[in-house]
């Protein structure tokens, strides 16, 4: 048997990669407190699992009434007294046999040990953890854990923790199985840390792009298209509109071509290039169209735009004085994401990826790699992204889950080749950059740049991948300077991801206030009275016709609620027409952050206008 200090050390090597120990640490502990509390108030109730998550922890009981705010509160309470009361967490191993004694009366913890001891975790899985069992002990209340947990409960801050919300669970996830209670909590390592990140919530919410899309008419979910596809309504298309036409005129600056492919091919496609083999849970179902005759094949709705470009690639003979060869494209693409991850326009089911592929010599990969990354850089400057960060994904060799480890193409020498190619890139740009581990493409390692929402949770926004495989999959050539084949390097790149996950991102950077040359709308005109109508149709009309977005409010409303509206709708400039402004030929500016410029004639705020749109500026007045 191991000693109380070996078990507690062992339990440490259970915190995930990338979570930070000691919130780990206070997460799980508090976990137990809360369960201890649950069971005081409820002596029916049976706890399950308590595991930490990002920022807090859950806990599921099999418990057959509802909780009432009055409950929640005298668990909350109830929790500060356990804490104050400083009791130590105690572990010890038992045998299989000794905890099936000591949880008789719990069928889901029996469960968990009959799991354990065939080599399985907590969740059902095959785990390759050798069977040990321990128990953790807090004041009265003794639970199955693996740990790890702080030394006593006087470590944790009485004022660092919220229990949130109850919502329902099932057993291990399972439909077939009971419908569980699931206390979700926030847990902080102090109640300054616990303001602050409900502050963030708070934030996070009036920022999400979900209900900002709802309420700019932006786009909608019919449950009549089904989950993860959304519809762009007007205002959204021109926000998508004007993204694709700010990259594309980027891209054919820095030299790339670009083409139409088809949203669809035959299966044999994606065996030859790997995807139907490493991706296809990811895939529609392919599409068998018959029997017999020319129809006799079938049909995928493609995941991804490169064996397509490599078909561009391959539609004529290269020479290596055609490379590099930049094949651009606002590529469809379709993905069978699970119904329970799709929402708003972050995570959908069809996608339109701002997509390029780079076929290149092998001593062209670090220019072109570089031109990548200042082309992004240029494109994040206007687009007002600055916090982000480069990451260079790699395999996972060495994972000891065979499903994570077997998923990238076995070819040690090309992952190295490869790995090198962009470690050396991105040290020789300069940029700052990590590494992790089990991050690459199934054919290749790629530098992913991370960016952070307002929560601080990254993801990835924009990539470029190394990749040798492909070229090879297709056998791909090109003549060298003494005539023999050589094949390229492909580098597959997206600066601003698919429209979908930008326009997310963006109206949640912005919090829907987009700059002006982004808006879907970027003048309200607001006539005083009907007699004012005229003229603001015709500067309506005079504006339009320079390619401006406009829109004349020339409803029965009363000023202030037309002024109202155009604030609430984000629309940068409030251009406001009254009997002074048509004398003049002017118009009072508002913006819509409800500053007043005044009256301004109308060629002057043309000009402010055509310079806000010009450069693409973040500020209202240039």
């Amino acid at each position: 048997m191991a000693t109380e200090a070996e078990l507690k050390a062992a339990g440490d090597k259970y915190v995930p990669k990338d979570y930070d120990p000691a919130l780990y640490k206070l997460r799980h502990s508090l976990a137990h407190v809360l369960a201890q509390a649950v069971v005081e108030k409820f002596p029916q109730a049976k706890p399950t699992i308590g595991p930490p998550i990002e920022f807090g922890f859950y806990y599921d009981f099999d418990l057959d009434v509802n909780p009432t705010e009055g409950d929640l509160e005298w668990i909350s309470n109830r929790m500060r007294q356990i804490i104050k009361g400083k009791h130590p967490f105690k572990v010890r191993e038992i045998s299989a046999d000794e905890g099936r004694v000591l949880f008789k009366d719990n069928p889901y913890k029996l469960d968990l040990i009959d799991g354990l001891t065939k080599g399985q975790d907590e969740y059902g899985n095959a785990s390759t953890d050798a069977p040990t069992l321990t128990v953790y002990q807090q004041d009265t209340f003794t639970d199955l854990c693996r740990g790890p947990h702080v030394g006593t409960t006087g470590d944790l801050d009485p004022k660092g923790f919220k229990i949130q919300q109850v919502t329902g669970s099932y057993w291990r996830g399972k439909s077939d199985n009971k419908m569980l209670k699931r206390f979700h909590a926030t847990a902080w390592a102090s109640g300054e840390d616990l303001k602050a990140h409900l502050a963030r919530l708070e934030e996070a919410e009036r920022r999400d792009h979900r209900k900002l899309g709802r309420e700019l008419d932006l786009f909608a979910n019919e449950a009549v298209f089904g989950s993860g596809f959304p519809m762009l309504l007007p205002k959204g298309a021109t926000i998508r509109r004007i993204l694709e036409t700010f990259i594309t005129e980027y891209e054919r600056r820095a030299g790339y071509q670009h083409v139409f492919t088809p949203d669809i091919a035959k299966k044999e496609l994606y065996k030859i290039s790997g995807h139907w083999d490493h991706y296809k849970d990811s895939m529609f179902p392919p599409m068998d169209m018959g029997e017999g005759g020319s129809d006799d094949e079938e049909l995928c709705l493609r995941p991804m735009c490169c064996p397509h470009h490599i078909q561009v690639y391959k539609s004529k003979a290269r020479s290596y004085r055609d490379l590099p060869i930049r094949i651009a494209e606002l590529g469809n693409m379709y993905r069978f994401e699970r119904s329970g991850v799709v929402g708003g326009l972050s995570r959908v089911r069809c996608m339109t990826l701002n997509d390029a592929h780079l076929f290149v010599r092998p001593d062209q990969v670090k220019d072109e790699i570089a031109g990548v990354i200042r082309l992004m850089k240029r494109a994040y400057a206007d687009l007002g992204i600055t916090e982000y960060r480069f990451r260079l994904s790699k395999h996972d060799p060495l994972n000891p889950d065979p499903k994570k480890r077997d998923k990238y193409v076995d070819n040690p020498a090309m992952w190295e080749s490869s790995i090198q190619m962009l470690r050396d890139v991105l040290t020789e740009s300069g940029v700052p950059f990590f590494e992790a581990d089990g991050e690459a493409a199934f054919y290749g390692p790629k530098i992913d740049v991370q960016v952070k929402d307002v929560m601080g949770r990254e993801e990835t926004l924009s990539t470029i991948q190394a990749d040798q495989h492909l070229p090879s999959q297709f056998a791909l050539e090109y003549k060298d300077s003494d005539d023999t084949p050589k094949r390229p390097v492909m580098i597959h790149r997206g600066v601003i991801s698919t429209m979908e996950r930008m326009m997310s991102y963006l109206i949640e950077l912005y919090a829907g206030a987009f700059p002006v040359w982004l808006a879907p709308v970027q003048v309200a005109i607001v006539p005083i009275g009907d007699r004012h109508f005229e003229f603001a149709q015709k500067l309506a009309d005079a504006l339009l016709d320079k390619d401006f977005r406009v829109d004349a409010d020339l409803s029965a409303k009363r000023m202030n609620a037309k002024i109202r509206d155009a604030q609430l709708q984000k629309i940068p400039y409030i251009l406001v027409i009254g009997d002074k402004e048509m004398e003049a030929n002017a118009v009072a500016v508002r913006l819509r952050t409800g500053e007043d410029l005044g009256a301004k004639p109308v060629p002057e705020f043309v000009a402010l206008l055509e310079q806000a749109n010009r450069s693409r500026t973040l500020k209202l007045v240039p």
